[in-house]
């Protein structure tokens, strides 16, 4: 229940034509606080329930819990979250012995596009594409969590 991923910007949009699969994405928090954050997600026609935990030092992993829930029950709760409910699409890209899931946001996030690689271990090596760019890894500001209550479009330059 240890995830451990790195998160990375996106230099092109080259990616989507490496994707096997995208699926459109509707999340919001019931809670955002760094400690535990709990969201409710729709994934294409799934929901998902998904408690985090506070991220280690160097930003690499956290506890994470996840239980699917009934598409009407996530919709329901998304009526309960915090302002500022997350809309992107989800690309998945297999390169290597890892996939690569690239999500492209919407609304108030519109412009940002962010990788991320989950790993079995905080050391594990993995191929990089050519449209990786900067590591953001351990930066709280690229958290969903924290997109929902500070958007992209709201950083200053």
């Amino acid at each position: 229940m240890i995830e451990i991923e790195r998160k990375f910007l996106v230099l092109s949009d080259a990616f989507k034509t490496e994707a096997f699969k995208s699926t459109r994405i509707i999340q919001g928090y019931l809670n955002s606080n760094k400690q535990r954050a709990v969201r409710v997600r729709l994934k294409g026609e799934q929901g998902f329930l998904t408690i985090k935990g506070e991220s280690s030092k160097n930003g690499l992993s956290r506890f994470e819990w996840e239980k699917e829930i009934p598409e009407s029950e996530a919709k329901s709760l998304l009526n309960l979250c915090e302002p500022g409910v997350i809309d992107k699409i989800r690309y998945e890209i297999k390169l290597g012995n890892h996939v690569f899931e690239v999500d492209a946001f919407f609304g108030d996030n519109a412009g940002l596009i962010i990788a991320e690689v989950e790993l079995n271990d905080e050391n594990e090596l993995f191929e990089k594409p050519s449209w990786l760019g900067e590591e953001v890894s351990g930066q709280t500001k690229y958290y969903n969590s924290q997109l929902s209550n500070q958007p992209y479009n709201t950083w200053k330059s």
